[in-house]
């Protein structure tokens, strides 16, 4: 039954999946690599005027928990060259509970200096509205641990919490390597301390040789990211925190890109074993045409 729980939760996703493999069919050319990573974020924002919508996916069977599935869908979109604003929805399965949507999310990112640097910093601030529910683990803050995948359904969904969290993003390039370093602010708007993580990652495509071909070394990206907990203001630094370790690895072909990362916890702590996939599409000039149609310039 829980298989089928599971599919059924990750159903649009498959579609979505299934609509940007047949659109490689007619994209004839590669566009610049997509960052591989899942959690940490670069430096980068979206383009202004581009929407891109991506499904991150996450699917694991932790030590004591039940079988569980998760997912979300982001929009993003360039809303100017140094301001990306961007919509989640979370949502879950797990066997034998059932499935339910958890909540969303609404982030903003805000790049600092016009031009790039050895180091780029971007500041993000995120507002959610989440049930404790959600398992789609985007992040990784104060004393989060593998007790979070053993809460039933029934009784998690029911604690609501609306949380502001914000991060300091540094990102920079050297001989071919994208590094980025996030560190993360974590706050219950209805009170509480305030919780911290951090996530850093480094990535490199397969080939520096440029090719208009889709199967091109120079199109796949492989690298890996750490996460994980730093305390919060009652108790900082690692006691009672989890943290992981995520090869990953990327596909980017025109506007689509693909990405799978298995994840690996560090303690006991955290879950054993994770399996993060997602997928992106980004549609190029959708602010202009939407502006077209509704005759706004």
């Amino acid at each position: 039954m829980w298989r089928i729980r599971l599919q059924y939760l990750s159903s649009a996703a498959s579609a979505a999946a299934f609509l940007l493999v047949v659109s490689l069919s007619w994209t004839p050319l590669c566009r610049a690599e997509e960052q591989p990573f899942l959690v940490t974020y670069t430096s980068a924002l979206e383009e202004r005027r581009n929407l891109e919508i991506n499904s991150k996916n996450l699917v694991g069977a932790p030590s004591g928990a039940r079988g569980f599935g998760a997912t979300v869908l982001e929009f993003e979109y360039g809303a100017t060259s140094w301001w990306t604003t961007e919509v989640y929805f979370d949502g879950q399965a797990t066997a034998g509970q059932g499935a339910l949507f958890t909540g969303y999310r609404w982030e903003n990112r805000f790049k600092i200096l016009p031009e790039n640097r050895w180091i780029n910093p971007v500041l993000y601030s995120e507002f959610e509205i989440l049930n404790e529910a959600d398992k789609t683990l985007l992040e990784v803050v104060g004393h989060d641990t593998i007790a979070a995948f053993r809460a039933p359904n029934d009784v998690s969904k029911r604690i609501r919490k609306r949380d502001w969290e914000n991060k300091l993003i540094l990102g920079s390039s050297f001989k071919g390597f994208t590094l980025a370093e996030n560190l993360i602010f974590e706050k219950g708007l209805s009170g509480g301390p305030w919780e911290f993580g951090y996530a850093a990652a480094i990535s490199r495509p397969l080939s520096s040789k440029t090719g208009h071909c889709k199967f091109c070394a120079r199109n796949i990206q492989a690298g890996v990211e750490a996460y994980g907990g730093l305390g919060d203001t009652s108790a900082l630094w690692l006691h009672s925190t989890s943290h992981y370790l995520a090869p990953v690895v990327a596909w980017s072909a025109g506007e689509a890109t693909f990405r799978i990362s298995p994840t690996f916890g560090l303690n006991d702590n955290s879950a054993g074993f994770l399996l993060r996939f997602g997928a992106s599409y980004e549609i190029e000039g959708f602010g202009r045409a939407v502006g077209k149609i509704l005759h706004i310039h």
